[in-house]
């Protein structure tokens, strides 16, 4: 029987062709968004921006590039694209990851994820899902975030002007925040989020308290 993914076609070029730089996730998932909107494959509402962090923001995630082996890596955050999509599976895009582009939600969540059980309560991660749409139109960095004390970059930044709205110049923090009284969008667990948009049934995650 054929692969639900073999049918599925990508919403954005293969991985190469897209706007990436290292370090810089909100923003290249911004990108991946506003490639969407300018294309009319898909409806921008059945994709949104996620983002994956705690209040320690420590937050481990496998299967990264910048990873050694199968140990994780840590990140303070992490923006991952998800697409709900109208066939037998959703999918994630991330452009960090060693997994396939796009991949399948089950697989990521298996392999990029794993189980929060198993992990120290700091190391227990939350998600914020935002719409596309509203993503694009709220979204803004100056990218101060990756300077130093003395004003120079730790890494460097991408070569397109930095995403502001007309209400913001930086609210990074606002999305990166699981405080579901700030920002944008919905706030889960991540064994939440795995039960409502996954479709595995014999891959157990356990939820933990709210």
């Amino acid at each position: 029987m054929a692969r639900p993914e073999a049918s599925y076609e990508a919403a954005v070029p293969p991985r190469p062709a897209c706007t990436y730089t290292s370090c810089y996730c909100e923003e290249n998932v911004w990108k991946l968004c506003d490639y969407i909107r300018n294309q009319d494959r898909y409806p921008l509402e059945e994709f949104y921006a996620v983002f994956i962090s705690n209040d320690k923001r420590m937050i481990p995630l496998w299967k990264q590039k910048s990873g050694h082996g199968d140990e994780p890596v840590v990140w303070d955050y992490h923006v991952i694209l998800l697409h709900l999509s109208s066939g037998e599976e959703n999918f994630i895009y991330d452009l960090d990851t060693v997994l396939p582009f796009p991949c399948p939600f089950d697989v990521y969540s298996v392999e990029a994820f794993r189980l929060d059980d198993s992990l120290r309560p700091e190391f227990h991660r939350k998600i914020r899902m935002i719409r596309a749409d509203l993503y694009l139109k709220t979204f803004a960095s100056d990218r101060s975030h990756m300077k130093d004390a003395n004003g120079k970059w730790q890494k460097p930044p991408p070569p397109y002007p930095c995403i502001e709205t007309a209400d913001s110049k930086m609210n990074l923090d606002d999305f990166i925040s699981m405080n579901p009284e700030v920002g944008w969008g919905s706030v889960f667990s991540l064994s939440d989020f795995v039960h409502r948009f996954g479709s595995q049934t014999d891959y157990s995650y356990s939820l933990e308290g709210q």
